[in-house]
């Protein structure tokens, strides 16, 4: 096995490391208790992976092996609704668990994250309960000091603090054979949506732009592979370290506005049911090419600098090149099966303007009466079936 892919990364609090490797799930967990110094463990993941694989068995016998099992929280929904997340609060507390190991992609992840908010609320004078996340998809949500949950209305709330990082990270590619084709490949145009935002978002570091461009370059070799072989682990443990290397664990998470495209995602994503990865899929392309027109100079020459990582040739241009970026994006989508439209979803019309405001606000920009605004309200016209 290429020694490139087994390994240990260690940051600091609260952030212990990154352990990755196929296979690597039995040795790293034992590890992680250790370091962590914890005792019993509430294991939260979602519905499909507690009842369809072995997954969670797999993660719960390594805690019963260390008698560090209390129970497993498995009711939570798509986008992390409040219901859900109350029951799990409960559910911690009648096992008497002192951490949490999440299990899955971004909805168990950000549920974890958000019971671990909300215990912190009700007694501010404790340390915020340790989180040991393994990963299956490639959402690159375990990387985020940020919590998000989704409201009584469909409206989606988030929280940010450092004190949400996770404690532990487990990418074991032997564990998400099981993981459904499209969430797979979806979740990986997700991580390609971090990369390519890093590279115009306001406040993103230089060494952080080139763990980017090669994330781009691996996720775009990489998916296309995995899709047309779904069982090689090399190629399924090179896409969760591209994913890791898309949302590289920083501090600026909690500061920085995020990009246009995950804005209009969260938007689309908790009103309208939208997986996190298909709302990626909509709208990056259409996003970076509109890039070509709004982007800084600098931030349009970080987007086409691209090309020359994915083996794509340069129209002599730079906005010419931001587009054959999104060309590129919108190609691979279309390649992976993962076409889709705003119709299939029912987002209704009349949103639009909302959505477009909304997210440019979120983005950092002020939404009325900006420019851009427009642009995007017709950006967002497109993306129904023509």
């Amino acid at each position: 096995m290429d020694s490139e892919l087994h390994g240990f990364y260690g940051y600091l609090d609260p952030l212990k490391g990154v352990f990755y490797g196929p296979g690597c799930l039995k040795d790293a967990l034992p590890k992680l208790l250790q370091m962590l110094e914890v005792n019993k463990a509430l294991v939260v993941t979602g519905k499909s992976l507690h009842t369809k694989t072995d997954v969670v068995r797999k993660v719960e016998q390594v805690l019963k092996s260390r008698n560090a099992y209390g129970d497993t929280f498995w009711e939570v929904g798509e986008h992390a609704p409040v219901a859900g997340i109350n029951a799990g609060i409960d559910t911690l507390r009648r096992a008497g668990a002192d951490f949490i190991v999440s299990v899955g992609g971004g909805s168990p992840i950000g549920a974890s994250k958000t019971i671990i908010h909300l215990v912190h609320e009700e007694d501010r004078n404790r340390e915020y309960l340790k989180h040991i996340i393994v990963s299956t998809t490639l959402s690159a949500a375990e990387y985020s000091p940020n919590s998000a949950y989704t409201d009584e209305s469909g409206e989606k709330s988030t929280v940010s603090d450092l004190g949400l990082a996770p404690s532990g990270v487990i990418l074991d590619a032997e564990l998400t054979v099981s993981t459904p084709e499209r969430l797979w490949l979806s979740t990986g145009i997700r991580a390609l949506d971090h990369a390519a935002e890093n590279l115009y978002r306001k406040g993103v570091p230089y060494p952080f732009k080139v763990l980017s461009y090669d994330a781009l370059s691996v996720l775009f070799t990489c998916l296309p592979l995995s899709k047309s072989h779904p069982t090689d682990l090399i190629i399924r443990q090179k896409l969760q370290i591209a994913a890791w290397m898309s949302r590289w664990p920083l501090q600026l998470e909690t500061k920085s506005a995020t990009g246009l495209s995950h804005a209009l995602g969260h938007r689309l994503g908790s009103k309208f049911k939208i997986p996190h990865g298909i709302t990626s899929c909509l709208t990056l392309a259409p996003v970076i090419s509109l890039q070509a027109q709004f982007a800084s100079p600098e931030e349009k020459k970080a987007l086409a600098r691209s090309l020359s990582y994915l083996k794509i040739e340069s129209a002599g241009n730079v906005e010419e090149d931001v587009r054959l970026l999104a060309h590129a994006v919108e190609h691979l989508v279309a390649k992976l099966g993962l076409m889709t439209s705003l119709e299939d979803y029912g987002v209704p019309s009349e949103y639009l303007r909302n959505i477009a405001e909304g997210a440019l606000g979120e983005a950092g920009i002020e939404g009325s009466g900006d420019p851009r605004s427009e642009s995007i309200v017709e950006m967002l016209e497109g993306l129904y079936s023509e």
